[in-house]
Formats: C-alpha cells, structure tokens, sequence
C-alpha cells in the first residue's frame, strides 16, 4: 500500500476536511449520520475529484504493502549461516590454498590436487541453491493474499456514478455501491440498502459456515469482528441483495491488511524444526570436538616440524620445516573432512522427499520437507472446525412433519453430510408414498428456493457444490431424498439429466410467477406460483417463529386442514426447542391457497396486483393466514471419518483442539458429536470464546491450555488463533495448526506445521502452509502423523550410521597420528566414501517398515536426543574399531607376509620393521635400505628414491587396503543399523532389500574407481587380488559381531535406561 500504511491514522487537515482518527474511531458503533459527518461526506454527492486526490496523498493507495523479502544475496549468505556447513567452507577453502601452494613448490598443480577443494565447493553450492530456492517461496503467502482483492468498485464521485473506478484508487470517505456477485473493496460501513436484505459470505476471513446478514443499524464498540453486522470488510462477497456503503478503511488498515501484517510478522519468527535444531546442536558439539582433536594431533606431531635446544635453561636454536608443517596442517583438514558427515544433507534431503511421495499417495501433500520430520513429534493439533471437522456443506439432519391429529408430529432423522442426493436416506422412510403433507414440505423446499446443486467435474474427488444460499442447496437436496409418489413419476416425464430430478419434476408442477423476497423483519421468502389449472398459491419458507405468527391452520397428514390452536402450537415449538438446544438451524414450512388478490395473476407488469408486490411492506400482510405444514433443522455436519480419526489421536497421545470463527453452541455440540467432549462432559472449563480466552491472565491462559484432553476455542479472531498457538508453542507444544480461510493463514505460518485444505481452502491458506489436505480430510492428517513418525525413526537408524562412520574415521586419522606412521586416507578418498559410498545405504534405511505400534506411543519430546548416551557409546566402541582396522590393514602390508593364512607377498613388495614404519621420515637418515618393486593390478611400481615407499606412490597398495577396509566395515555397519536394539537374527537384512540393493550399489562404486584407471589415479589408488580382498573381508566382517554383542548388552540394560529416563523432569514442567 506503500505510504498509506504508515500515514494512516493521522489525524490530519486537508483544507476544511477533518479526517477520521483512523483505529481510533468504530464507524460500526455510530449511526450513518454521524458517520458521513465524520467523513465530511455527502451519500448522494460523495467525494469532489479533488477531495479524493487529497485523501489518497495521506492514505495511498487501497492496496497492500508489499515487504520487501531479503535480497538474493542475504538468502546466500543465510545459507553459510549453518556450524557444519562453515567447517566445509574453512576445510575447502585451506584445501585450496594447500593445493596451490604444492603446485608451487613443484608439486603436482594437476587434477588430483584440486579435486578435494573442488567437490566441497560444489556440495556448498548446491545446498545454497536449494536453500535460497525453498526460502524464496515463503513470502507467495503474501502475493496470495493480494488477488481476494478486488480490482474494481462502482463509486459515486461529485454527484456521478462511475462504474468501473480502479479499487486501488479508493479512499476512506468513498461512497461504494454493492451488487450480488460483488467482491468488497475496502472495510466499509453500510449506510443503506436498496434490496430489502443484504449478505455476505464473510466465512474465509471469520470461520462463520453460513452467509452472514447486514444491516444499517450500529452496534456496541467492543463486539468482535462477527458481530459488526453494519460493516463489510475487504475481500469477503456479497451473496444476496445491493447497498451502498461508506468507506472507512484501506489497504493494510483493512481486516484483510491486519491479517496481510500477521502472516508477514509469522513468516519473519520462522522456527527451526526439531531435527533442524538437533543438527545444530550436533554441529556445535562436532565443532568442539574436531578442534579438540585436531590440536591433540599438532601437538603430538610438534616434534616433527618444530625443534629447539635449551640453553641455561631457556629453549634457544629453534628449528622450523614449513613443509612439515603443511603436511601435519593437511591432516588436520583431512580430520575435519572425516569429521563431517557431508553427505548427511543430501540423505536427509532425499529420505524426506520419499516420505513425501509416500504422503501424496494419502492424500498429504507436503510443500515444505522438513515438515515431513516435525509431523512424527506434533503433540497438539489445532483445527478449524468449518470444512476441515465438517464438511462445509449444509445439509438437513432432522424433518418434522405434521401428524394425524393437531397436537402430533411426526420426526424423521436424515441422514447425509454433503450436497450429494445419494449420499444417505431418511429413516423409517416409505418410498414413493408420501402422504399430502410431505409432498407440500417437499414443493416448498423445491420451489421457494433459488439455489442449485451440481457434481463438480468428473476428477477423484467427484464432489457436488452448491450455487446459491448453504440452506436452500440443502433443502433441494432433502427433496431428492424424499422423493415423489408413484403417481407423481408416472403422470411427468423429463428430459432432465441433472442433480435435482425431483425438484425440476416440482418446478413443471407449479409454474413460478412471483418472488417475495427475504428480508429482516419477516425473516421469510415466499414464492407465488400457478399450477397446471391456472390456481394460484403462495409457498412461504423461513424462521418458525415468524410464521407461526402469520399461520391461522395447520396441514395434517392426510392433508386436511385444521385452526392452528394452542396444542398445536406447543407440539411445533417443543420440536423447535429440541432442534435448536441441538445447534441446529431450523426452517419452517407455510402455505396459502386463497389469495383472491393474485386469481388472475401471470406475472404481467401491468396486472393490478404487481403493484402490491413492488412494496416490501406489504409482504407480511400478503404473507398471512398461512397453512403451517412442517419444519427442518439443518447444520454443516462433521465428516464421517472424523470421530475414528479423533480417537485414534487420543491413542498416540496427540491433544486435539478445535479453534473457530463458528458461534459457541454450534461448535460444541460439533465437538461433542465427533468425540473432543463426551456426550454428557461438563465443559463449562474447557470451551471459549476467542475473546474469553483473551480476557484470562497469562498464568490462566497456561493452565487452561495445559488442561488434558480436547479444548474449544469459539469466535475466534485471527489473532486469537495467532496467540494460542504461541502459548501452545512457548510451553514446548509442537503445534499442527489447520485451516482453510484467510483467517487462519498467519496461526498457519506461525504453527510448527500449518496444514491447509486443498478443495475448500484458500489460496492464501495454501500458500502460508507447510503441508495441503488434498482430500480436506481431518483423517488424513492422523495417518501422515504416522508416517511422519515412521521417517523419523528411519531418520536416527541412517543418522546413527552416519555418524557411527564418522568417528570410525576420525579415529583411523588420529591414530595414523599418534602413531606416527604415513596417512592411509587422504581426504578425497574420505569425501568418496562419505558422499558416494555411503549415500545409498543410509537413504535405503530410509525404508525400513514401520513399527505396527508406531501409533500407538505418545508422541516424542521434541527435545529429545537423536543420539543417547548408550548409543553415543555403541558406536565410539564401532568406531574405534573401524579406526584399529583401517589403521592395521596399513601396518599388516608394510609389516607382514601374511595374515590369518592369508598370503600377501605375492606383489612382491618389501617388508619393514613397525619401527621403521613408525618412523618414516627419518628415512633418508637409514643406512643401506632399499626397497624391490612391487606389481600393482597391471602396472609395476620402481623407485628411485627407496623412501619414497611411505609416501604417495609406494604407499598406493597400503591405502587402496584402508580404504576398502573402510568400505566394507560402512557395508556391514548399515546391517547394524537396521534396527536400533534388534538382533540381525531377529531382523534380518532382507526386511529391507532396498538395502542389500545399496550395499550393492556402494560395492559397485567402490570398484568403479579401483579398476577404472582414470578414476584411480584421481583417488590415488590401485587394483587388488584375490588375497588383498580376503583380508579385507577378515579384518571388516568383526564390526557386524562386536555389534551384535553390544545390542545384546543394550537389550539387557533397557529397562534400567529407560527408568532412569522416566525419572527425568519433563521440559514443560520446568
């Protein structure tokens, strides 16, 4: 709205005008007079051109703001922003200048030396691209918003009418006419109508289920947001009737504008998600560590490249070799290198974006990944109750007819939660032999009705919608059911193909000739009709009260026609009463045959009697003496899936909370119908109005949150939902928010997930959500909570992997530098193996099947540890294994001709002492030492320099073992990882095959660069025989066996941790 949205409310002078203080008045609380003073404006004139241009220089334009999001620049930055990702950068970045400085000395300046720094710039270059792609998609919330606006308004300026004037252009003081059909500009006070009633549907911004009737009357200052019933607000759509109203607020002081600042304010608190915020914390602690072990292992090596004597006691003559140096400097990048599990991202990417196809295949469209993750710990899901409990659809539940006597009726259930005629039947009902007094119910609800049902396209969802009034939609559908007697379907014939055949059967019957059209003070419609005969009747509908009033008889079952006396009366009103106390809606149903004015009558504008029907205030007179026949109670009733899908979240543990726009007696008898309350619960502490809840202090307002089992929040405001899910969120909630209006769009983007209804939602909902139902099913949401939970623990078994393989190679580092002898892994063989070798096992674990009682456990904490301490200490004893095994692999082939029988000196190359191999770089300093040639697959590796055997050419055989070693022990260790405490006995591999399949994968890559000779002279290795790889499965296969042992005392201990666990204060309590 640009600088409307920081002037207004000014209170400011434009030549004689007096503005309005802008929030601070309530046009809805003073009557039009007052109003168009205030507003120094004339209904008939409206505003001078130039006044308009004067106004619009204070307020700007009638438009919202756009917020500039963060540059493209700063989303790149954000991505650097992240503890593993800037260790990846320091590590690149010193491989780098390392690299080049190697190139200088006369190193090799070729491929091999660039290809580590290489790949981990481009790791961080395309998880900085995606990042800035899943940023960049937040603020379409706001761009939804901006198309509810509407584009044009008809506006009376200096006395003319324009019809088409931009809305953008409007200013508060305008002068607006409304037409049906019309979408409301800007928040405006209604200062008269021209029809006799006037509605909106208002739902998508206030959560009400039904169109909400307007009036010119104002009302008390403090009422919420759904009892300003002299107000329109911007974005909601006229559905009956035309006004003309005042303009009073634009842009982003509109409703919609506080809604449009409430998402942005939302999107800028972004949490992490719980598995985000562990990675984190991972990541600081993998931060200390590796620093820690990477100055252990200069200071264990100090002596190599730093030497001194002491003089008097002082160190004098000090000795430094900057070679020495860089090459400790490399280990310690190639420590850091191990250290991270840099192809973690890239699994965790890809196992989340599998549960989301898994999701899709439900019905759960997830738009955001991580959402996929924080699903498995939500711990409280807050609904809407309007098209996400209920079906949003009105439909009838109840019809009473009248009986054989006055004082009787008769009281049929319907059943039914959707516009479609099939969709359930009446009970106890005859088919085709409706008496005469069904047969009058049903041409009422047929004909004094102006709604239509049709099937919305023939996709998956096959679901009918209504054109026109929720209520008459619903009456035409009770008529379907009803049927027509066997006379009836005999005596008519129709072409008709549509929805409604027995309401078009109706309408051929009795020819509509005149409308009485609904207003507020009869609070009835009436329909004059003409049948076959040329007789005349009139068929009125609406409040029962109203037309008990204005009804002399009553209709019996049989159809005759009795004094409607006080018996009958109280039998109709006690009916009414158990309706209503039920939070239905009730209809009632009149007719007229004597209507002498109208014998003649065939809708001619100039017959006498059109004069009577052009004055509304003549309705009521017209509308007397009727015939009273029976009544209907309706309601927006809850889907049929929902009271399974509520107990089932009772069983995991998930709290349910129902927060609405809807009013407090409809919403409870919903919640107790579908299961949050028990049918007879007292709930007089659990169920709310928004504004109730607002009133409580912030000590009550947690103690009645905190309250076990489901809650109810009525009448609920934007930023009432805004202000639960925060308290919700603050006492450690993670909080599932759903919703399908405008008015739910910013608790969407504040909720840990926001779940938004993909058939009856809105765009702006969608937009502002992590996650769309696609089938708008609150079941839905019950089954991806599973599935979330199912990922989640795949997620620990791959992370645990990763993480145990890690510290298998830090371990293999720090003991090559403790010990002293040449490094057996350079750190691109390392970034091999953490990318590539161990990427398709750690996604395969993605698919281990879920737990069958995985719904049945209370939901996690969402600050409980990825990895506990026994787990922690599992996989330390694994990875100092791995550490031994690739260390000893080394040792055995400089040292050893054999092992475990093995032959291994059939390249052959020469054996030295561990002393010497301890002490390599003393090596030019040894006396008569040489060293033969040794065969390497098909090439024969000399030397010219005898020590150049512990370095990168004679070593070549020596890592080419460490690093199969290391790949094999990975291999076994993803069978570990299948199962957390489980035996490989009691789940063995093939519960997985995806598994073996990437196992097999992670082989065939490992031999790829071993037998590819480009590829091994990048990665610095060589081909091995028969032998080499026997020994490689000698020294590997062990981890799988110490494993086995560790569960086993896991298993023993279980109960004892998880106690100790129990014992353990909750986060909420503290």
């Amino acid at each position: 709205m640009g600088k409307g949205g920081q002037n207004y409310g000014r209170s400011e002078n434009l030549g004689d005008n007096c503005e309005p203080k802008g929030d601070g008045y309530a046009p809805w609380s003073k009557d039009v007079k007052e109003c168009e003073e205030k507003y120094q404006v004339n209904r008939v004139y409206g505003l001078s051109n130039d006044d308009a241009e004067k106004r619009r220089q204070i307020y700007g334009f009638n438009e919202l703001e756009k917020h500039d999001g963060p540059s493209i620049f700063k989303l790149i930055l954000d991505q650097f922003n992240d503890t593993l990702v800037r260790i990846l950068l320091a590590a690149a970045v010193i491989s780098f200048v390392l690299a080049w400085y190697d190139g200088d000395e006369g190193g090799e300046m070729g491929i091999t030396a660039f290809v580590e720094p290489l790949v981990i710039f481009l790791i961080l270059i395309v998880n900085a691209i995606v990042g800035v792609w899943q940023e960049n998609n937040a603020e379409k919330a706001l761009e939804a918003l901006k198309e509810i606006q509407s584009e044009n308004a008809t506006v009376i300026r200096g006395g003319r009418k324009i019809s088409n004037l931009p809305a953008k252009e409007l200013v508060p003081g305008d002068i607006v006419e409304l037409r049906v059909g019309d979408k409301v500009p800007a928040d405006m006070r209604v200062i008269s109508l021209i029809s006799s009633t006037l509605r909106l549907e208002q739902g998508s911004l206030t959560g009400e289920s039904e169109a909400v009737s307007k009036t010119t009357k104002a009302v008390a200052e403090d009422v919420d947001i759904q009892g300003k019933k002299c107000m329109v607000f911007a974005g909601t759509t006229v559905v009956n009737g035309n006004c003309i109203s005042l303009v009073t607020q634009t842009g982003m002081n509109t409703e919609i504008g506080k809604v449009h600042s409430q998402i942005h304010e939302a999107s800028q608190g972004d949490d992490d998600t719980p598995l985000k915020k562990k990675l984190n914390e991972f990541g600081e602690a993998l931060t200390a560590i590796i620093g820690v072990i990477c100055a252990l292992v200069w200071l264990i090596n100090v002596k190599y490249f730093l030497s001194w004597e002491f003089v008097d006691g002082w160190p004098r003559n000090f000795q430094f070799s900057f070679e020495k140096c860089t090459y400790y400097f490399e280990i310690a990048v190639a420590l850091a290198v191990a250290a991270i599990p840099e192809g973690l991202p890239a699994v965790i990417t890809t196992c989340l974006a599998l549960g989301t196809r898994k999701m899709a295949a439900k019905n759960a469209l997830v738009r955001k990944l991580p959402s996929v993750e924080t699903l498995g710990c939500t711990t409280v899901i807050c609904s809407d109750k309007t098209g996400t409990l209920t079906t949003n659809q009105m439909a009838v539940s109840k019809l009473v007819a009248m009986g054989s006597k006055a004082n009787a009726v008769r009281s049929f259930d319907v059943e039914g939660t959707s516009y479609d005629p099939l969709d359930g039947k009446i009970q106890n009902w005859q088919e085709g032999q409706l008496d005469c007094n069904l047969q009058m119910i049903a041409k009422i609800a047929a004909i004094c009705n102006d709604a239509d049902v049709e099937e919305a396209g023939h996709d998956k969802s096959g679901h009918y919608v209504a054109n026109g009034m929720p209520t008459e939609a619903a009456l035409k559908v009770l008529v379907e059911k009803m049927g027509l007697t066997n006379e009836i379907v005999s005596a008519t014939s129709s072409g008709y193909d549509g929805v409604l055949r027995c309401c078009n059967t109706w309408n051929k019957i009795e020819e509509r000739i005149a409308t009485l059209e609904f207003d507020r003070d009869r609070k009835s419609m009436g329909v004059i009709v003409s049948s076959r005969t040329g007789k005349k009747s009139l068929l009125v509908k609406g409040a029962v009260e109203t037309l008990l009033e204005r009804s002399s008889f009553v209709q019996l079952l049989d159809g005759s026609i009795t004094k409607l006396d006080q018996s009958s009366r109280a039998a109709i009103l006690e009916s009414l009463h158990e309706m209503s106390t039920s939070a239905l809606r009730v209809l009632g149903f009149a007719y007229k045959d004597d209507l002498p004015e109208f014998a003649t009558y065939n809708g001619s504008e100039d017959h006498p009697a059109h004069e009577l029907l052009l004055n509304p205030a003549n309705y009521s007179s017209i509308e007397s003496q009727l015939v009273f026949v029976g009544l209907v109670g309706l309601r927006d009733p809850p889907r049929k899936e929902v009271p399974q899908a509520i107990e089932d979240c009772r069983t995991a543990g998930i709290r349910v909370m129902v927060i609405t726009g809807d009013n407090k007696n409809t919403a409870e008898a919903i919640c107790r119908e579908i299961g949050i309350f028990g049918q007879h619960e007292n709930i007089s502490s659990k169920s709310l109005t928004g504004k109730e809840f607002m009133e409580l202090s912030s000590c009550d307002k947690e103690t009645h949150l905190n309250q076990s089992g489901g809650l109810l929040f009525s009448r609920a405001e934007p930023r009432h939902k805004q202000e639960i899910v925060r308290l919700l969120k603050d006492l450690g909630e993670v909080v599932a928010m759903t919703g399908d209006g405008v008015n739910d769009a910013p608790a969407l983007k504040l909720a840990d997930i926001g779940i938004a209804m993909g058939i009856a939602g809105t765009e702006v909902a969608k937009e502002a959500s992590d996650m769309v139902l696609a089938d708008d099913n609150f079941s839905t949401i019950v089954s991806a909570v599973g599935e979330g939970r199912s990922i989640y623990n795949n997620m620990k078994a791959f992370i645990r992997y990763m993480i145990s393989s890690n510290i298998g190679e830090v371990a293999s580092i720090f003991l090559t530098a403790a010990l002293g002898i040449p490094e057996g892994l350079i750190p691109v063989q390392l970034l091999w193996v953490n990318l590539v070798t161990d990427g398709p096992p750690a996604t395969a674990l993605g698919f281990n099947p879920p737990d069958k009682d995985i719904m049945k456990k209370p939901p996690r904490r969402s600050d409980d540890s990825l990895i506990s301490a026994w787990i922690l200490f599992r996989y330390l004893v694994i990875g100092a294994y791995v550490g031994i095994a690739t260390v000893g692999v080394f040792i055995i082939w400089y040292t050893h001709s054999s092992f475990l029988g093995i032959d291994l000196s059939q390249d052959g190359h020469s054996l030295v002492s561990y002393s010497q191999l301890a002490n390599w770089g003393q090596c030019h300093t040894w006396q008569n030492f040489s060293v033969s040639p040794f065969t390497a697959g098909t090439q024969v590796i000399k030397f010219d320099n005898p020590c150049d055997y512990f370095h990168q050419t004679g070593k070549i055989k020596a890592m080419t073992l460490s690093l199969s070693v290391l790949v094999a022990i990975e291999m076994f260790n993803s069978l570990n990882a299948l199962s957390e405490d489980g035996s490989l006995l009691t789940m063995p591999p093939w519960v997985n095959p995806w598994l073996l399949l990437a196992m097999s994968v992670s082989f065939g890559l490992h031999f790829l660069i071993l037998y590819v000779p480009f590829l091994a002279q990048i990665f610095g290795i060589v081909p091995l025989s028969l032998n080499e790889w026997l020994l490689v499965l000698a020294v590997a296969l062990p981890v799988i066996l110490i494993d086995e042992v560790l569960k086993f005392v896991g298993r023993c201990t279980s109960g004892i941790r998880t106690s100790g666990a129990r014992r353990q204060p909750k986060h909420k309590t503290e």
